[in-house]
């Protein structure tokens, strides 16, 4: 992993989030009597947003997308003398991640494949990481949503590629500027890939639904999605896929699970 670690002491920090690394340093910082000021884009979802409020967090919302909330974030933490926390750049993010993988590979014996959702890649590389370190025949598959391809595309090319907009329901997992250093650890953990579309996401958010009573936003239901298009590629294996995040409306919800 190649990513620096936070300051251990911070009076403030700030990030810039669509949802869950934004309820999680809400959390941490009621918890540890830090100032923490979350930016996000003006078409995050509102639930999200109120549940960082509530969490006690200062909410700041930007016009355009998470792109634009990260530049936002910047420039408080360099006003403000506050620590920033960018999701995946900031190790720590990816060591959180990663206890998934050592909590799957403590408790579920043998694991043919791991599916992980790939937005700014915390969730991959951390998880990733672990898997190849104490389980390197497992596969690792970071999946991302067509609307929103650019680390896919990047890993792909074996360097960085960005894209002008991005068009998915999965927004918390919709960037378009991968970071480099990510990529670059993307490359040593992934075994694959794949780019999935829309409908497949919203047959992901139905079936755990319908089967389990889970209620899943659209980012956790990549892993699921990628095997329903691809079904012959995990035929007779132990697969993993990591459901994480269930921050949706109700009538969003209610809309994309109709068959």
């Amino acid at each position: 992993m190649s990513r620096l670690a936070s300051s251990p002491d911070p009076k403030a920090a700030v990030c810039a989030s669509a949802g869950n690394l934004g309820q999680a340093l809400a959390y941490s910082g009621r918890t540890r009597a830090i100032d923490v000021t979350v930016v996000a884009a003006t078409s995050a979802n509102p639930a999200k947003i109120d549940r960082i409020r509530r969490l006690g967090a200062a909410v700041e919302l930007v016009e355009g997308d998470i792109e634009e909330a990260r530049q936002r974030a910047r420039e408080i933490a360099a006003s403000d003398n506050a620590l920033l926390v960018e999701d995946s750049e900031n190790l720590d993010t990816c060591e959180g991640a990663a206890t998934i993988g050592l909590e799957l590979i403590e408790g579920c014996g043998r694991i043919d494949t791991i599916l992980l959702a790939l937005g700014g890649g915390a969730l991959a590389t951390g998880v990733g990481h672990v898997f190849k370190s104490l389980s390197p025949t497992t596969e690792v598959v970071c999946i991302q949503p067509s609307g929103a391809p650019a680390l896919a595309l990047s890993w792909r090319a074996r360097d960085v590629v960005t894209t002008d907009r991005t068009d998915t329901i999965a927004d918390g997992v919709a960037g378009r500027f991968p970071i480099a250093a990510v990529l670059q650890d993307l490359l040593t953990v992934a075994d694959h890939v794949p780019l999935v579309e829309e409908a497949s996401i919203k047959a992901g958010m139905r079936l755990p639904h319908r089967h389990a009573g889970l209620v899943i936003e659209p980012s956790a239901a990549l892993g699921i999605a990628a095997i329903l298009e691809d079904p012959s590629r995990y035929r007779g294996k132990r697969v993993v896929a990591v459901i994480c995040g269930s921050n949706v409306l109700p009538e969003a919800f209610s809309e994309w699970i109709k068959d």
